[in-house]
């Protein structure tokens, strides 16, 4: 009887942990292009998924080449994960070399997308064309994203729907918080001191959704190089209108801001994170992280 037990024993303590990787395999496998994206598939998707980025925390999405490890990500997906707007030009070849059978969804999907401005971002329009893909900076699109992938990943995965559908109603009521904190933020800010200077031109929906104006050197793509004269005008922009401060960027070369603040004598505000999060434990780890500290730091430099 002893041993009889014991033998049951070792059974269960076999059987348990093969059971638990049956149940990790189990789980929807999402591939996300960028960080953002991937942080909001986790919210969605919740214990039910398994997401992965293909751009990283602090890597840039504009300028990305895929490797052929990611191509083994994506054939094995059920769902991918875009931006859209024209965001990731290598997305498209990606996902024909992969023969993926995956869903794939444009997060971006319905929003009202805010043109490149010819003036205002230089002629650097790239492989956007004539759009702004950076959608993500206003919560309310971001509102339209978690809808967009709660419905590819119920579409993928369509025993998940009531998780799905809990997790998105949670996360949504999460972002209308979020909205208005940036709004009580943005009010506390003295109208004429509401002008930044920024390295490349990320903050076109911020803008729109809650009228601080960001002015770059750089258009829509940090593929852009911008050129002498965009600098000089820029200077010169910052000492007539007294803009006060210039950020950095995450994904952005830095030595740009730093010279620009140097030349027009304006403070360096500190770090604004635009198109990726920061690693984990950074300031900027979630995507409500990373709007709570943009928003934080916008304020600091603007509000004295």
């Amino acid at each position: 009887m002893l041993a009889r037990r014991h033998l049951s024993i070792l059974l269960l303590a076999g059987f348990l942990p093969l059971a638990f990787a049956a149940h990790a395999q189990e789980r929807t496998k999402v591939v996300a292009t960028f960080s953002i994206l991937a942080d909001l598939a986790r919210n969605v998707g919740g214990e039910r998924v398994h997401v992965s980025a293909l751009v990283g925390p602090d890597g840039d999405a504009h300028v990305y080449s895929p490797t052929p490890a990611d191509s083994r990500r994506l054939a094995e997906a059920k769902l991918v994960v875009a931006n859209g707007l024209k965001l990731e030009g290598w997305i498209g070849r990606l996902i024909k070399s992969s023969g993926t059978k995956a869903q794939v969804i444009e997060a971006a999907k319905g929003v009202q997308p805010i043109k490149a401005d010819e003036e205002k971002g230089h002629g650097h329009a790239h492989d956007h064309g004539a759009l702004d893909p950076h959608a993500w900076q206003s919560v309310a699109n971001a509102r339209l994203y978690v809808a967009n992938i709660r419905d590819g990943l119920i579409a993928a995965d369509p025993a998940g729907k009531p998780d799905y559908e809990a997790n998105a109603a949670a996360y949504l009521a999460k972002l209308d918080a979020l909205d208005g904190e940036i709004r009580t933020a943005v009010e506390r800010i003295p109208r004429d001191r509401r002008k930044i200077i920024t390295s490349h031109d990320a903050f076109g929906y911020f803008q729109k959704a809650y009228g601080i104006v960001f002015v770059a050197p750089q258009g829509v793509s940090t593929e852009a190089e911008a050129s002498a004269k965009d600098v000089a005008r820029i200077i010169q922009q910052i000492r007539r209108e007294k803009i006060p401060a210039v950020f950095l960027e995450n994904v952005s070369d830095q030595r740009l801001a730093g010279r620009i603040a140097k030349e027009s004598g304006a403070a360096i505000g500190g770090k604004l994170y635009s198109d990726a999060l920061s690693g984990e434990g950074g300031p900027a780890g979630t995507y409500i992280d990373m709007m709570r500290h943009n928003i934080r730091a916008l304020s600091a430099a603007l509000s004295s």
